[in-house]
């Protein structure tokens, strides 16, 4: 599990930089240049994030099971996703009326999805991974409230119409292929 925590420590370590540690962003933009650091910041990414994807593979093989599982958790998290999904559509699709109440509905999106797979999972490494993520979307989410940025563009009904249904669309794709698909784990037990 060295290397999953790894993963998680470069992926989630870079991605916390403009929340925690604004300054020495801001210092490193300066010394290497907007084009320089979008570079470091994308290999740190891209390696964090293969050995994210490695490290919870191996892990898989020989799990730690923490709990037992509980009943009926699966279909919760599903539900749960679905809400994260159309978070994640909201914060994409323009002028729709989550954004401009929630303003931040990406790492909210983050927030419930690793909620979500914290309830439905009992290993180590789902702790570790959906845990980790859970506690980045909470500080970025707070840290991003405290900034000030432009107010969205004004909310139309069809914006949010639009929202909700590309985030349904988007969990039926993962909840009745994707899922099964790229991890082995059909969600709704199929």
């Amino acid at each position: 599990m060295i290397w999953l925590a790894l993963g998680l420590a470069l992926f989630l370590g870079i991605h916390l930089t403009r929340a925690l540690a604004p300054r020495w962003r801001d210092a490193q933009i300066a010394r290497l240049g907007e084009k320089g650091w979008k570079g470091v910041h994308t290999v740190l990414s891209l390696l964090g994030f293969g050995l994210i994807v490695w490290g919870y593979a191996q892990a898989r093989l020989d799990p730690v099971a923490l709990w037992a599982p509980i009943r009926g958790m699966n279909h919760l998290a599903a539900l749960l996703v679905l809400v994260a999904l159309i978070l994640l559509a909201a914060a994409y699709v323009p002028r729709n009326h989550i954004k401009a109440r929630l303003k931040h509905p990406m790492t909210l999106s983050v927030k419930v999805w690793a909620f979500a797979h914290l309830l439905a999972n009992n290993t180590l490494a789902d702790v570790m991974l959906f845990g980790s993520f859970l506690v980045w979307s909470v500080l970025v989410f707070c840290a991003a409230r405290r900034r000030p940025g432009p107010a969205p563009a004004a909310p139309t009904a069809g914006g949010t119409a639009a929202t909700v249904v590309a985030g349904i669309a988007l969990w039926a794709f993962f909840a009745f292929w994707a899922h099964a698909a790229w991890f082995g784990i059909a969600p709704l037990g199929r």
